[in-house]
């Protein structure tokens, strides 16, 4: 999945999306829940340091902010689930505001001191910065909610982080495989949210992708067939593939998500085997489709699971043919 660089350079100095982080909170029972999803066993959460150790300064401000913390590591990138305490800082603000989800995507760098400027100069203002808990290392929020739909952190650290997935079977996935495909984010005007985020990436701006005819794509949402309009692109980075997604007037998931949430991250995706008995299983346990349908070449189908009141975002299933 690695996309070439080109001559035009990332802002954050490289390419790679290595984490995915959900703002939740109850960090025991989610978890437990994602531990479940990804097969592993149920990691301990930890509780960042106190001011004289974090050092956390929010919106220019020193602040108590605390949280408790569990990184998990996939095949491609590791979640971060964050439970803030009541202090000032941007988890709370958007617990608060937003509520449990996706609330920032991160790369690791040499320099901060380096790289934050560059983000300056392009219009994204620190938001938040502080530093590790138990390693030497520090991190900053950069305010790209506008552009991005989501936030972007920098990480500085000593050493390299561990994100290698654990390699014991522990207990079966899930959905079968714990390798997250995709990042889907939903949004008002697709090249806008294209053209920044293949600035930040350093990459070429990838063929828009219109929704097929429908007797092709059989979409149904909520139960109902529906011409599903959409138009998308998909953008390749080392880790995971991105997809902005620029709903249609006619009734879908990502129109009602954009006309209820905004724009923001919409699901994540999992490629799965037999997706019908995947389906069947999740359902059983609580979590019906939102939408089905054809891929628009037809190589594939897919399904929306309604999993946000476990895991805070859609998962998507994906079957390829």
């Amino acid at each position: 999945m690695n996309e070439p660089l080109t001559s035009k350079q990332p802002l954050a100095g490289n390419n790679v999306i290595n984490q995915l982080a959900f703002v939740v909170n109850d960090i025991e029972q989610t978890s437990e829940a994602f531990a479940k999803l990804l097969g592993i066993p149920k990691p301990k959460w930890f509780f960042t340091g106190d001011r004289e150790v974090s050092k956390v300064v929010f919106r220019g401000e020193p602040t108590d902010s605390r949280s408790k913390l569990v990184f998990m590591n996939t095949p491609t990138v590791q979640f971060e689930l964050i439970e803030p305490n009541k202090e000032p800082g941007t988890m709370r603000e958007f617990l608060d505001t937003v509520g449990e989800g996706i609330h920032h995507i991160a790369f690791d760098v040499d320099s901060i001191q380096d790289m934050l400027p560059i983000f300056e100069e392009n219009g994204y203002s620190l938001l938040q910065s502080g530093e590790f808990t138990t390693s030497d290392g520090r991190y900053v929020y950069v305010d790209t909610l506008k552009d991005h739909k989501t936030l972007v952190e920098l990480l500085e650290s000593a050493e390299p982080r561990d994100t290698t997935p654990r390699t014991e079977v522990f207990t079966p996935p899930l959905l079968g495989t714990n390798k997250v495909e995709q990042l889907a984010i939903v949004v008002n005007d697709l090249d806008a949210a294209a053209d920044a985020y293949c600035k930040l990436l350093g990459v070429e701006k990838p063929a828009v992708i219109k929704s097929g005819p429908s007797e092709l794509t059989q979409v149904v949402f909520e139960g109902v067939p529906t011409e599903g309009k959409s138009k998308y692109m998909f953008i390749n980075t080392p880790l995971i593939q991105l997809e902005i997604i620029e709903p249609g007037d006619s009734p879908s998931t990502w129109k009602k998500h954009l006309d209820t949430y905004g724009e923001s991250v919409h699901h994540i995706s999992f490629v799965v085997e037999d997706m019908d008995g995947k389906i069947k299983m999740l359902e059983e346990m609580g979590y019906p489709v939102i939408q089905r349908g054809n891929f628009w070449n037809g190589k594939g189908r897919y399904a929306y699971m309604d999993t946000t009141s476990t895991y805070k975002v859609i998962i998507e299933l994906l079957e390829r043919y």
